[in-house]
């Protein structure tokens, strides 16, 4: 049975769902879409509950307007965070960078893939949101930068060391950190942060198409895709051997195993249905 999403109240975020692939875009676009304590919270909430809901194949996130998002909004939350750190409030700060992890957290274990469509400015935890991501869909304009640096704070942030090297390599992704600076559109395709660079006019359409053919995949096999691809990053090759192993027999359990045989036997097309 599929649980309901939680309430959106602060209206930064709009949900919606249709032929299985599932939409959230960030809406405020008066502020490049920035972030706020609130619409980390719920994006918490949202990307934990995706693991409940089997009707949800597919996620794309994006923005509204012309812009991906541009990281926490710096009167809603740098300046907070600022009066915190003068009232020595150590507990507090902590309890920020927790749960702004925790969002990462949450699109890394939520089963179904994630793609990111990102047009204009995507800076900060914006980039975040994208590194975060599985797919990441760029136009000619978008552009890239993890600017913590640039208000005295590390490259260290949401997981940034650990998941930022593995899309890009550790010496690119060790200068974008130290520096704080943007990556031109063609940049982040070469270095291969995006998979790939759409006309800003055309971009919902090749993600919502992307989507659309992910959502007709085996779900339980992508969801143990997505899944090795974050365990093995901490294994040796023999442990991850051994781990792909146990995965993919689990696959050959399913149903949809059974259905890709038959429909390769009768030279059709596969319907997967998710068990």
């Amino acid at each position: 049975m599929n649980e309901p999403f939680p309430e959106l109240p602060s209206n930064q975020l709009h949900w919606r769902v249709a032929d299985r692939v599932a939409t959230l875009t960030l809406c405020r676009p008066e502020r490049k879409n920035a972030l706020t304590f609130e619409s980390y919270r719920e994006l918490v909430a949202i990307f934990q509950a995706l693991g409940t809901r089997n009707d949800i194949k597919a996620v794309i996130v994006t923005g509204q307007g012309n812009d991906f998002c541009s990281g926490g909004d710096v009167h809603e939350i740098i300046g907070p965070l600022v009066e915190m750190q003068r009232r020595k409030s150590t507990q507090g700060l902590l309890n920020f960078t927790r749960m702004t992890g925790d969002v990462v957290k949450a699109m890394r274990n939520c089963p179904q893939p994630i793609i990111a469509a990102i047009d204009g400015v995507c800076a900060g935890a914006g980039a975040i949101l994208a590194m975060a991501s599985d797919v990441r869909i760029g136009t000619p304009r978008s552009k890239v930068a993890f600017l913590f640096v640039r208000v005295g704070l590390s490259g260290a942030d949401m997981g940034a060391c650990a998941i930022l090297p593995r899309i890009i390599g550790l010496g690119r992704a060790s200068e974008l950190l130290y520096t704080g600076r943007f990556m031109e559109a063609d940049e982040a395709e070469r270095c291969g942060f995006y998979n790939r660079v759409i006309a800003a006019d055309k971009l919902m359409e090749e993600a919502s198409a992307l989507a659309g053919k992910l959502a007709e995949g085996p779900t339980f096999a992508h969801a143990t895709t997505k899944k090795c691809l974050d365990l093995e990053c901490s294994m040796g090759l023999q442990q991850a051997i051994d781990n792909e192993a146990a995965a993919q027999a689990a696959c050959m359990q399913t149903e949809d195993f059974a259905r890709a045989y038959q429909a390769f036997m009768t030279k059709h097309k596969p319907a997967f249905e998710g068990n």
